[in-house]
């Protein structure tokens, strides 16, 4: 399905990517993880088209996709909830899910995806009419992907999705997200939280420095022993 081959990315002079592969399968779950400045966001930049490919190819099905502006690429079906939420503060949580429906195909199922959000996310619901900004900080990252989700994406990139969140509200995001898994859409899901990323993955990818140190099988990495040997944890 997504598929990043050789990829190299710059900041200046400066080598932020350097030959970074990736697959994620349909109806596939992939972590990609790794320390604070390995490359992991800069990796799914790439994807989205969000920062410049110095280098490398990435394909969505059998389209080369490099070097798309990122609305043609919300419209092959890739949607990503960026690192941060980004939501728009001043504007209801109805008014943010909207927003998320900015293709014709999405915008004419803007009811069947609301319902399928509110389903997910039933305090999205409660919430409906509330400014996003005074949400609480899991609140919003609800709506950070129930807004990516209102695209009707075939592949949902979540960046960071813990982010700031308490034990308890990561474990119910995370199960949220198996609902997500189990309607078969593929996710690739960036995260400094190991565990809970393995937990919801099928493979997972180590960065290191902008390159890829390890590729194995999610059961692969759930000894405290790999992990600690990768991630520094």
């Amino acid at each position: 399905m997504l598929r990043m081959k050789d990829i190299h990315v710059n900041y200046g002079l400066a080598p932020a990517l350097k030959g970074v592969y990736l697959e994620v399968g349909d109806k596939e779950v992939v972590s990609l993880l790794g320390p604070n400045g390995a490359g992991k966001t800069t990796t799914v930049n790439a994807v989205m088209g969000i920062v410049k490919v110095k280098g490398g190819t990435v394909f969505f099905y059998d389209q080369q996709i490099t070097g798309k502006p990122p609305h043609k690429i919300v419209e092959l079906g890739i949607s990503l909830v960026p690192e941060g939420r980004l939501l728009f503060p001043q504007m209801s949580v109805k008014e943010n899910l909207n927003l998320g429906a900015a293709t014709r195909k999405s915008r004419l199922r803007l009811t069947s995806s609301l319902d399928s959000v509110f389903r997910i996310f039933p305090r999205l619901q409660e919430r409906c009419s509330q400014a996003a900004g005074t949400l609480s900080g899991g609140e919003q990252q609800m709506l950070a992907i129930g807004r990516a989700l209102m695209s009707v994406p075939r592949i949902l990139i979540l960046d960071e999705p813990s982010i700031g969140l308490s034990p308890v509200l990561v474990e119910y995001l995370f199960d949220r997200l198996k609902m997500l898994i189990d309607s078969g859409i593929s996710i690739l899901v960036v995260e400094q939280n190991a565990i809970q990323a393995l937990r919801i993955s099928h493979r997972a990818y180590v960065l290191e420095l902008g390159q890829v140190v390890a590729v194995k099988s999610s059961s692969e990495f759930t000894s405290s022993e790999i992990i600690s040997s990768y991630l520094g944890d």
